[in-house]
């Protein structure tokens, strides 16, 4: 029996993907990794397999090649239509063959076709790409291997898509991962999401080590790696030399220097937040949103996970500034028709609603609720702030992020991908083209701690006016290859790529000076580095540069700033030189040295990637209709060009699938006219766009968000019976205890921050604000008796709180 709709061989055997092994090679904050997948088809027929499968959006991927037996075919990077023209012919004519192409539509997605392995042979497929590490609010240098791949949601009225992938729900294949680390600063510690084997230090400074993952582990779930440096704020420039066979004065025979900048703030600037503001909070309420967070114990639905962030931000936000929700999925619908002031009645009107959202919006369409928010005039002296809640299965990902960067002017970007599988494409640009903050929430990992770190970042000063300045002796230019950084946040970290032109018979060193200015106060700092390098350390820093230039130049294309062919040519031109895959090259490899030919029929499969099944229905674009799945490439007839046919489009329909809403949901799939359901044991994962299959329980009250519910917008609390629920105790006790001459509200206040300080203190990231508000009101009313207040709190509620702590 299939499972989960998985679209295997015509026997139904599990696709003949067996074992992941990754290598990774982390150079203080950037990785190459390396990918080997093994292969073996169990068919008694020639196969061509198709892989469709994730990569991080910011990857450069760098060497493609393909061992079948003892004969290696490494594969060669062309221009993408060439590629594949290649490909086709080589497969037709039973040749072993493999392509790898980025998909046109998201930098996150690539898929590898394995054409002609035989019956019973074994194919390794090696990838290997570079990226740069992302940083974490504990400062942590983060990597993440995903396991899963949602299908991305595409409007109808769009000819473009993403490939689908439908998978088993037992992965039948392991992974092994090693990681080795060298860095000029100290290793402190790496954590993984999955089990890890101890760390090795492989020299006494603590710079150089390595560990493995614990063997045996099941590629189920995403593998997330935390890498964390004794002096993660010291500003560094590497240089890395350049390939001696390569032509001098190009990027690859330049030497390349990488600067790291992650600014350390002073406290004083950061504790002062501003007052003013217009936030706006865009929160995805397609189908997918109700599923899990997790599969552990006590996972939230989505849906119920962004309704408990919204409580938090609306009594988060300073009185005064302008605000706005939104929801979207095949349609879109705001609280208000335009931002309103925030006040205690547009506040409580905004709860009572988000008490009420549903994930009932069908598909997920993001650019058009996004094009009506830029569409609204700005506030004055109230600088935008978007908030973008999503699990981020969108087909039209490049025009989302086109449509972002127009607006960067005139707003922030802050972006969340919630559960695995959320685009890291879609999610880290949004972020980048709008100058804010991206935040990934997976596994067990709780929204909101994250939600109100980025609220810091929008109410805190950004570092702006950032200047590079170079001193380099005469005869070396510097050719800045990294766009301009505009703004930079307290916890964020830019890596400034420079390619370093010309020689010099003297001075060996340069510098650089980087300025800028934090809320009007200049900041300089100065490095020192190498013009030539005294050892040849790989080509990491170049690939990346090279990757960084041609997402410039593609963003350039799509922009429409100058003619299309030129660009295109530059960029492949750029991609094939560096060996850095483009949207518009391609990795092609042809075993040309075969003895034999494959004749016969080819048989196709697909590799699973681990996620759970969902539709659309009733889909997006007012399509009205199911969204069928497309499968790329159906192989018919005879090989070895004996006259057989071969369809050779890509967007050739070899299996209709579509989700029928009813009270027990079935699968139906029509794969060459045969109908099949999912077995029982996958049936309960079965979840649609537009329709929900699980029963949302019944939300966990958590005393926390209770508190937080009941307070007022101006930073109070009121005395009352609900209040004192949230304490343990009944309305009497808490009133005999007031002091006489504070009133109910002072009361109310002083106990709701002591209960904070000491009984949630593990939590304050979430209730910093809250508490900042309640502060400055009980400070806006001049209490008398106010020592006594937390006195006698402390007694009632057996805390140990000063005013000190209380910030009162």
């Amino acid at each position: 029996m299939v499972n989960c709709c998985g679209l295997v061989s015509e026997k139904n055997q599990p696709v003949p993907l067996k074992s992941v092994s990754v290598e990774l090679q982390v150079k203080d904050h950037v990785v190459s990794v390396s990918s080997s997948l093994q292969y073996v088809n169990e068919e008694e027929r020639p196969l061509e397999a198709v892989f469709v499968f994730p990569l991080p959006a910011d990857a450069a991927v760098c060497h493609f090649s393909a061992k079948i037996g003892e004969q290696e075919i490494v594969a060669e990077l062309q221009d993408k239509e060439s590629a594949r023209d290649q490909y086709d012919d080589a497969v037709s004519s039973g040749q072993q063959a493999f392509l790898l192409e980025e998909s046109n539509e998201s930098s996150d997605v690539f898929k590898l076709s394995v054409g002609c392995l035989s019956p019973g042979e074994n194919a390794v497929i090696s990838i290997v790409y570079v990226m740069e590490l992302s940083v974490q609010a504990d400062h942590a240098l983060r990597f993440c291997l995903p396991a899963v791949l949602n299908p991305r949601y595409t409007p109808a009225a769009s000819a473009a898509g993403v490939p689908e992938v439908f998978s088993a729900c037992v992965i039948p294949y392991t992974l092994s991962l090693s990681v080795e680390v060298r860095s000029s600063d100290r290793i402190s510690r790496l954590e993984s999401s999955c089990p890890l084997d101890p760390l090795v230090f492989l020299d006494a400074q603590h710079t150089h080590a390595t560990v493995n993952l614990s063997a045996g582990h099941r590629f189920d779930k995403d593998v997330e790696l935390l890498l964390y440096y004794e002096n993660t704020h010291q500003p560094t420039a590497v240089v890395e030399a350049g390939a001696g066979a390569a032509q001098p004065g190009s990027l690859m025979g330049d030497p390349v220097l990488m600067i790291s900048l992650y600014p350390e703030f002073p406290v004083d600037v950061m504790s002062s937040l501003a007052s003013r503001g217009e936030f706006i909070f865009v929160v995805d309420r397609s189908g997918s949103m109700d599923c899990m967070m997790h599969h552990g114990k006590d996972a939230q639905m989505r849906i119920q996970s962004a309704r408990d962030t919204l409580l938090l931000l609306l009594k988060s936000l300073p009185m005064g500034c302008y605000f706005n929700i939104y929801g979207f999925g095949s349609r879109f619908e705001s609280f208000f028709p335009q931002s309103v002031v925030y006040s205690e009645d547009t506040m409580e009107e905004a709860l009572n609603r988000v008490k009420n959202m549903k994930a009932d919006m069908g598909g997920t369409e993001i650019l058009q609720p996004l094009k009506h928010i830029y569409s609204q005039p700005c506030y004055p002296d109230h600088p935008r702030q978007l908030f973008i809640f999503t699990d981020g299965e969108v087909g039209n990902t490049k025009e989302v992020l086109d449509l972002v960067k127009s607006h960067v002017n005139s707003h922030r970007c802050f972006s969340f991908g919630i559960g695995e599988g959320a685009s890291t494409a879609l999610i880290t640009g949004m972020a980048r083209e709008g100058s804010g903050h991206a935040q990934f929430i997976t596994g067990t990992d709780r929204i909101q701690p994250k939600v109100m770190q980025s609220l810091r970042f929008a109410l805190q000063p950004a570092v702006d006016s950032i200047s590079v300045d170079w001193s380099v002796p005469e005869g070396v230019m510097v050719d800045m290859l990294s766009p301009p950084i505009n703004t930079l946040f307290q916890g964020q970290r830019a890596l400034i790529y420079a390619q370093l032109k010309g020689q010099s018979s003297g001075t060996a060193e340069g510098a650089v000076t980087l300025k800028y200015k934090l809320k009007d106060q200049p900041v300089t700092n100065q490095l020192q580095f190498a013009l030539k390098p005294t050892e040849d350390t790989g080509r990491m820093i170049h690939q990346l540069a090279a990757r960084s230039v041609i997402r410039s130049l593609e963003l350039e294309m799509r922009a429409g700033r100058a003619e299309a062919e030129a660009v295109r040519s530059r960029i492949v031109e750029l991609s094939v030189q560096t060996g850095v895959s483009s949207v518009h090259t391609a990795f092609i490899g042809v075993n040309k040295d075969g003895k034999r030919t494959i004749t016969g029929p080819l048989l196709q499969s697909r590799v699973p990637v681990r996620r759970m099944a969902r539709r659309s229905v009733g889909g997006g674009g007012g399509s009205g209709g199911t969204r069928m799945c497309r499968m790329a490439r159906m192989s018919v007839g005879g090989g070895g060009g004996s006259g057989g046919m071969r369809m050779h489009g890509r967007e050739v329909s070899m299996a209709h699938c579509a989700l029928r809403k009813s009270a027990a949901p079935k699968m139906f799939c029509s794969v060459e006219r045969s109908i099949r359901t999912p077995p029982k044991d996958c049936r309960m994962m079965v979840e649609c766009d537009s329709v929900s299959h699980l029963a949302e329980p019944e939300p966990q009250t958590d005393p926390l968000l209770q508190l937080v519910s009941l307070q007022k917008a101006s930073g109070c609390w009121e005395l009352n019976a609900s209040l004192a629920a949230v304490f343990g105790k009944t309305e009497s006790e808490v009133t005999k205890h007031r002091p006489a001459q504070v009133d109910g509200s002072m009361w109310a206040t002083v106990l709701a921050l002591i209960w904070l300080y000491a009984c949630r203190s593990d939590d304050q990231v979430e209730w910093q604000f809250v508490a900042m508000k309640a502060v400055s009101w009980i400070r806006s009313q001049k209490p008398e008796g106010l020592s006594q207040c937390v006195r006698d709190g402390n007694i009632l509620l057996g805390g140990h709180v000063t005013e000190n702590m209380l910030g009162i």
